[in-house]
Formats: structure tokens, C-alpha cells, sequence
């Protein structure tokens, strides 16, 4: 296959790829612009699915806010694919865009949320089981399409049963996955990761709170809101989202940035609820630093393009 991407003459160009609804860029992301621009990087803002976008024109074009791609995956995974130089990678993205990444991390080790998968065409009912539940898409993000259901309470199982048939009806895979409650009270907490010399190097750490208050309902716009506030990651936290990245296919050494969102299991230990390798918020206005952290992580992946 023939390579189209240009070499850099002159400043290096940056494409922060956004989605139609975003064009200007989500506000956390537009902290990037200026430390970028300080180390003499040009940066645009380009919907993914522009169709006049000329991406072998940049030296990277780095995920950001492309979330509008849900329900045209095989879009945008072939789009992916034709970018010369893409963070992260295509491979990555096609991996990470579908939940069941999970079972592989489970299978190397992981610590991550028990989960049953309802294809389309399956049916499927509560077992004798108690407790609350959350039924989501396999491929999907924001919360939305996701719901937490009290499987004590016979309207809530019928309502569950409702949201997995609305997901397998639409041809969409469906998760099934007891709720964490200690979410309610220690919240979601996600760990950033930037690339650094030797991989990915811990950045900074935000507590997301509690979202999910009952049975699904929609979400008006790209993503359910969320309360964000930093946070100090622990050893044992950092200790399961490095299991997580040593498990990434190709390993973690080409990413330009990671998420790991834990919450404490039924035993206090973190679990792992995803790993969000794809687009993920990476709140950099929550830590001193983060930003530049970034500009630097982008300037080294330009720099190993450019060798």
C-alpha cells in the first residue's frame, strides 16, 4: 500500500478531530490549542466525517471529540483506517470502540465488572437474582442508551427486559452488568494516562460522580452530563490501569493518551469499568499541567513520525 501522508515543511500541522456538532471543539479540549501553538504546532479542528478534509495533509491527527460516530461505526472505523497518522491507531480504535475488549482484559488478568452479552435475536429475562443492574450497548458512549434497574422491583425487571430487546431489536449488542453502588458513595474514579519516553506515564486523576439514577429515559445531546473533581490516585488503582494498558493489542508504547475509569468492588478493591482508549474526555482542565503534558506527548509522536 502506497503511503500518501506528506512530510512537514515548515511548522507541523495537528488535526483535533471533532465531530459536526462539536466544530469548534469541546471547551476542555480547546485548552490544547495555545500550549501547541507555543511550540510552534499549527492545529485545526476537522469533523472526521468531512468529506473535503485532506488528512494526509497533517503530520497527526489525534481523536478527540468524534462523538457523533456511534451509529456509524463501520464509518468510522473505514475512515480510521485511511488516515496516515492517526492517535491512537485504527487498530486500537477498532478494538476499543466495542465493549467486548473487556472479556479480553478479564482473560489477561484484569479486574473488571462481570458482564453478560445479549446478541440480537437472543431473548433474555432476569434470573432469580436480586440487586441492581445495568443494561448498555456494547458499542456506544456518553451513558447514552444505558440504564440501572432494581431487579427487586417487577416494574424495573420488565423495564430491563424492555431496554435489552430495544438494543438487540435495533441489530446493537447488549451488556448486562451488576451495579457497583459503591459508585454512590466514592464515585467513578479515572486515571489519565499520557505518552511519555516509556509509554504511557500517569498524568492525573478526576472523580466522576454517580449518573446512573434509574431505568433508561435518553440523554438530550452527545453525553450525560457529569460531575468531575480531581483526585489522588492510589497504588492499587495505578496498579490495575497498568495491567489494563499492558494488555492493549500491539501494546500501550503507541498511544498518545489512556483512560482507565475504576470503581471499588464489592470488597473495596477497583474494578475496572472501561477503558477508553478511543475518544476519551481527558480533563485537562482539572489538573495543573495536564495540557502541556499533552503538547509534549503530541510534539514526541511527531517527532517518532518525522524519524
Amino acid at each position: 500500500m502506497t503511503d500518501h501522508h506528506q512530510p512537514t515543511r515548515g511548522k507541523p500541522r495537528v488535526a483535533l478531530v471533532t465531530c459536526a456538532e462539536l466544530p469548534d471543539l469541546d471547551p476542555d479540549d480547546r485548552l490544547l490549542l495555545e500550549p501547541l501553538a507555543r511550540r510552534g504546532v499549527t492545529v485545526e479542528a476537522l469533523d472526521w466525517a468531512d468529506p473535503s478534509a485532506d488528512w494526509p495533509a497533517y503530520d497527526l491527527a489525534v481523536l478527540r471529540s468524534p462523538w457523533d460516530y456511534v451509529p456509524r461505526r463501520d464509518e468510522f472505523l473505514a475512515w480510521a483506517s485511511r488516515v496516515p497518522a492517526l492517535a491512537n491507531p485504527a487498530d486500537v480504535v477498532r478494538w476499543n470502540t466495542d465493549k467486548r475488549y473487556l472479556a479480553d482484559l478479564s482473560a489477561a488478568g484484569v479486574r473488571t465488572v462481570p458482564t453478560s452479552w445479549v446478541t440480537p435475536g437472543e431473548s433474555w429475562r432476569p434470573s432469580a437474582a436480586r440487586g441492581e443492574y445495568v443494561v448498555k450497548p456494547a458499542v456506544g458512549l456518553g451513558s447514552r442508551d444505558t440504564g440501572r434497574y432494581d431487579l427487586a422491583e417487577p416494574q424495573h425487571r420488565e423495564l430491563a427486559v424492555a431496554h435489552v430487546r430495544r438494543l438487540t431489536d435495533a441489530g446493537r449488542l447488549a451488556m448486562v452488568q451488576p451495579y457497583l453502588d459503591a459508585v454512590d458513595t466514592a464515585g467513578e474514579t479515572a486515571l489519565l494516562f499520557l505518552a511519555g519516553p516509556g509509554g504511557p506515564a500517569f498524568s492525573h486523576a478526576v472523580r466522576k460522580g454517580p449518573m446512573l439514577t434509574g431505568p433508561d429515559l435518553g440523554v438530550d445531546g452527545l453525553y450525560r452530563p457529569e460531575e468531575i473533581t480531581a483526585s489522588t490516585a492510589t497504588p492499587e488503582q495505578l496498579a490495575v490501569a497498568d495491567r489494563a494498558l499492558a494488555a492493549v493489542p500491539g501494546g500501550p508504547g503507541r498511544l498518545l493518551y489512556a483512560r482507565v475509569d475504576l470503581v471499588p468492588g464489592p470488597d473495596g478493591a477497583p474494578v475496572l469499568v472501561e477503558l477508553e482508549l478511543t475518544e476519551p474526555s481527558l480533563f485537562l482542565g482539572h489538573a495543573d499541567g495536564a495540557a502541556d503534558r499533552l503538547a509534549d506527548a503530541i510534539l514526541a509522536h511527531l517527532g517518532r513520525a518525522a524519524g
